[in-house]
């Protein structure tokens, strides 16, 4: 997605990342990435769960998650081990969203160019209007 912030920002479009992770951590993530966009902290993953998104570890993974050197509890200030399927959405100023992605397996991403034709299909239809 950092690739692609440019073209985003130049069809007049922000991106914004949002996690679950404490607002500290998040800033971290941003700068251990070196990400030139926002990254929101969703506390409770309230946001992800409007959006039908939150599902929780299951307690035989927790210890797993562990032994990877991730500690959920610590990087988003709960105890629920609850996480957001990894989701993408191009939402239009009107809050109507234009394209959204899902997927449980979180190895799989939208293609950022997916999101440059919709954003590029909106910015024509509104020149149309």
């Amino acid at each position: 997605m950092q690739l692609a912030l440019t073209t985003i920002e130049e069809l007049g479009a922000s991106l914004i990342a949002v996690t679950p992770e404490t607002p500290d951590n998040s800033l971290s993530t941003r700068e251990k990435n070196d990400l030139a966009f926002e990254v929101l902290s969703d506390s409770g993953n309230a946001v992800a769960r409007q959006f039908g998104i939150v599902y929780q570890i299951p307690e035989d993974l927790r210890p797993i998650y562990k032994g990877f050197g991730i500690d959920l509890p610590a990087a988003n200030g709960d105890e629920t081990f609850e996480l957001p399927i990894p989701a993408t959405y191009v939402i239009d100023t009107d809050r109507t969203i234009r394209m959204a992605f899902a997927d449980a397996d979180y190895t799989k991403r939208l293609d950022p160019e997916k999101i440059i034709e919709c954003l590029r299909s909106m910015a024509r239809d509104s020149a149309h209007s």
